[in-house]
């Protein structure tokens, strides 16, 4: 189960990005005792039922300055469920040339998701990925992870990108997406964005998983923070036991 597993991605930028702070970073929340890997509250951690899935994705997370530092961060999620994952701090003036690396690894087939509505007049854009399209290459999600104007910018500001087809969702699967959700209000996040991204991989089992993992963080979350009258831990033990019956029926690619 997931105490066993070693910190990912995220979880080392994470302190990376905390190594060139000057100051604490002002999360709200600041005086609640949060775990190290998942920022919960202790109370709340989730660490121990973190469990990978078994995919053929990648992902690569392009994370926007403090992004990573963020409790409410979404990113983090992906790299707790998604054993290939990679995470770096975006730079408009210097790129990192493990990035580059990534994109130009043969064995991987990138895309940037990204609404179509963005793209380039020469740059591809697609609602699903199919074995036709990958041949015999993995397929690499290129996550911009940031505030909406900071996505925008993190997406223009990047030739390397240019290049690359976008996997973008229409609006009928994005409705039905917010259809699921329900009430909540809030815009879509990383991981939930991944999830559909799992979902036009043919892996909706695994997308449901992601989802259902997400969930849990938004849950876990509003008890730390205690806001809400007559709270109960009933939903958060309904998402744990969900999460992990959707685990042991063996989510695969």
């Amino acid at each position: 189960m997931g105490s066993k597993l070693s910190p990912h991605a995220v979880h080392r930028l994470y302190q990376y990005r905390k190594s060139l702070s000057t100051k604490e970073f002002g999360a709200r929340g600041k005086n609640l005792k949060r775990c190290e890997l998942c920022l919960l509250g202790q109370q709340y951690c989730t660490c121990e039922f973190r469990s990978q899935l078994n995919t053929n994705s990648a992902f690569l997370l392009l994370m926007y300055d403090d992004e990573v530092l963020k409790p409410t961060n979404s990113g983090r999620l992906i790299a707790d469920l998604v054993p290939d994952t990679w995470a770096y701090l975006w730079s408009r003036t210097e790129v990192n040339d493990e990035v580059l690396a990534l994109l130009a690894d043969p064995q991987f087939m990138p895309f940037v998701v990204f609404p179509g509505e963005y793209a380039e007049p020469h740059q591809t854009v697609c609602s699903e990925v199919t074995a036709e399209m990958l041949g015999s290459k993995r397929p690499l999600f290129v996550m911009l992870d940031g505030r909406w104007r900071e996505a925008i910018k993190m997406f223009r500001k990047s030739p390397y990108l240019a290049n690359l087809p976008l996997l973008s969702f229409d609006a009928g699967t994005l409705a039905r997406y917010a259809l699921r959700k329900g009430t909540r209000d809030f815009q879509f996040g990383t991981a939930e964005v991944a999830s559909m991204v799992l979902g036009a991989m043919g892996e909706a089992d695994n997308g449901a998983s992601l989802a259902t993992w997400f969930d849990l963080f938004i849950e876990s979350s509003l008890l730390g923070r205690n806001r809400r009258p007559n709270t109960t831990l009933a939903e958060r033990e309904r998402l744990i036991a969900l999460f992990q019956a959707q685990q042991a029926g063996d989510n695969g690619a």
